[in-house]
């Protein structure tokens, strides 16, 4: 994968939330039978960007399969889950994620007996319904709930992230319940508390963007099946070790397999894998398109404008 500087995004007057004031939610219930309220806090250490990440996500079985959204998670060497109002914390692995629909699926360690959140129905949704986002409003590690109502079905959306690379998010829900960073990931729930949505993107003017809990609900079903694809993908991520600017390299991470194979800030990038890329996106493609220990030959261009062939052997790295 490659090596990116940020993971939060801007949406067209919309920026994600990945780290509402309103009241906290009731308090953690912590007894033999479960354990939490189905909602949990999620802390990420970047240690390739040497900084850390905040979000939050939902429990979907007992034994600790998280739901939440990609850009909380992209980029993280470790992974930390803590249940609120307890003592609990977990080491998380990545079992796979979803860029373009930004859907990400955890799994805790050593986790039993955890409460799980209540699925509800997107399509019963109309304009006017009363829901409540909650989430780790901040990323001051308590969970807060936001009151709001549904504004628009069937958003579509252009994301940006702080460097420029957009992306588009389809069929979102648009609500007045306002987000801050922290929340995304977090469930949006409606009268009866069951989850319609995935709390996603905040926008300037006031305005919130959940997925809804069906478009949630079909990518973690193919992730927990393991069927990889060119939207989904499962497993361990392959790292080349390579930021780019376009096709060309800005900067190379020391010690990583590119590194080892001498590529250097300057060089330009033609193809990788056997496949023709033409900018960052279609880098990354090629890389997931790969597992960590196969090796792959990168095609390039050094400063001088002369080719160059190297046999990289991809290692495992953050999710992208």
């Amino acid at each position: 994968m490659l090596i990116r500087k940020t993971r939060s995004f801007v949406v067209v007057c919309v920026a994600l939330a990945a780290i509402g004031s309103g009241a906290a939610i009731a308090a953690t219930r912590e007894n033999a039978a479960t354990l939490g309220t189905g909602v949990v806090i999620i802390n990420t250490n970047l240690r390739l960007e040497d900084t850390w990440a905040a979000g939050t996500g939902m429990v979907l079985t007992p034994s600790g399969r998280i739901l939440t959204n990609n850009h909380v998670i992209a980029g993280a060497t470790t992974i930390r889950v803590a249940l609120p109002n307890t003592t609990r914390r977990y080491a998380a692995r990545v079992v796979g994620y979803d860029i373009a629909d930004d859907v990400a699926v955890l799994q805790l360690q050593r986790a039993t007996n955890l409460s799980t959140v209540t699925i509800g129905s997107s399509a019963s949704l109309t304009v006017g319904t009363s829901v409540t986002a909650i989430g780790n409003s901040g990323g001051l590690g308590r969970l807060i709930s936001v009151r709001g109502k549904v504004v628009r079905l069937r958003r579509s959306i252009t994301v940006v992230n702080d460097i420029g690379e957009r992306h588009w998010l389809a069929g979102v829900i648009e609500t007045s319940a306002s987000l801050r960073p922290g929340d995304s990931g977090g469930p949006l729930l409606d009268s009866a508390g069951r989850v319609v949505g995935m709390d996603t993107a905040a926008a300037f003017g006031g305005s919130a963007y959940a997925i809804p809990i069906a478009t949630a609900a079909r990518v973690t079903r193919q992730i927990v099946a393991g069927k990889s694809s060119s939207r989904v993908h499962v497993g361990a991520t392959a790292f080349l070790g390579i930021r780019v600017q376009g096709t060309t390299v800005d900067d190379v991470v020391r010690g990583s397999p590119a590194y080892k194979a001498g590529l250097k800030p300057g060089d330009v990038i033609i193809s990788v894998g056997g496949k023709r890329v033409t900018g960052e996106a279609g880098i990354t493609a090629a890389v997931l398109a790969h597992k960590p220990g196969q090796v792959i030959k990168v095609v390039y261009t050094d400063e001088t404008g002369a080719p160059r062939t190297a046999k990289v052997k991809l290692a495992n790295g953050p999710p992208q």
